[in-house]
């Protein structure tokens, strides 16, 4: 069985060397191991990959690393990719991000070992900013400070993919530019009498719960900045009616939630879960 295990010892020289003992004797083999900074002064934190046999279960993992002298001690299973190097990780999410931007809260949350949803709230966070939008990502083992540098260099390296991909000029098809009609809880976008993107909210079921936004863009006229103009109505028209936050929702494969959130100027917090991305906008500080 493998198992990533976090601990942290004193930081001194020979440090690794009652872990290493502790595993030998245990039957137990170092696949992989990093050493972090502590979070407290004279301590380090150290990340491992050990193969036990395979009767093996958390508690006799945590039980071998204590007995070297490491404390607060975090261990789960891990499959082979755990053992993958972890430059060339970094270097493979760093593709991934260059070639879809919009997929990098599921990439740094894989890279992490960490998920975009909070389970029981005692989880560590690791806030990554992107333009004016925030990306969450948590887990049960505290973060290091070296981790949380690397994760807003990834954010840099989105926010400066993103900022070179403006939106393409709308082909009006003859000169007929783009208008907006609002109704009492709706905003359209039509070309020559045609809707080509609508936009509606409605009131959150209760008074501090966000308000729901449903968005729609003809295909056709997508990534070329209706969206844009969609969000930033409706968020103003929420917020002239009394909304503190809106909740957008869309298809995690979507490629325009994150460049429209963006674009709008508006400050987000995005979490990517299973197969929806879901995008809380504060709207209480916006000028209706």
């Amino acid at each position: 069985m493998l198992w990533r295990v976090r601990t942290n010892l004193p930081d001194r020289p020979g440090k690794l060397a009652p872990l290493a003992q502790e595993c030998g004797k245990a039957g137990a083999n170092i696949g992989a191991v990093q050493v972090f900074t502590g979070r407290t002064p004279g301590t380090a934190t150290i990340e491992l990959v050990v193969r036990t046999p395979d009767d093996w279960s958390e508690p006799d993992v945590i039980q071998m690393v204590r007995r070297a002298g490491g404390d607060s001690v975090v261990t789960h299973e891990v499959n082979r990719h755990a053992l993958d190097d972890q430059p060339t990780r970094y270097v493979k999410a760093a593709q991934q991000i260059l070639d879809h931007p919009e997929t990098f809260p599921d990439v740094v949350a894989h890279l992490f070992d960490a998920d975009v949803e909070p389970t029981h709230g005692t989880e560590d966070v690791l806030e990554m900013q992107v333009g004016n939008a925030v990306i969450q990502i948590r887990r049960e083992t505290p973060f290091t400070p070296a981790e949380r540098v690397r994760g807003s260099a990834l954010a840099e390296l989105v926010s400066d993919v993103l900022s070179r991909q403006s939106p393409k000029a709308p082909d009006t098809g003859g000169g007929a530019q783009p208008t907006s009609v609002a109704g009492d809880n709706e905003v359209s976008v039509l070309v020559s009498g045609r809707v080509i993107g609508r936009a509606s909210f409605e009131p959150g079921a209760a008074g501090d719960e966000p308000w729901p936004v449903d968005m729609w863009v003809d295909p056709s006229w997508q990534r070329r900045g209706i969206g844009t103009r969609l969000l930033s109505d409706i968020a103003r028209m929420a917020r002239r009616q009394g909304a503190e936050e809106i909740v957008l929702t869309a298809p995690s494969d979507s490629q325009s939630v994150l460049p429209m959130v963006l674009s709008a100027g508006l400050r987000g917090r995005i979490r990517m879960a299973g197969d929806t991305v879901t995008v809380r906008i504060a709207v209480n500080e916006l000028r209706t």
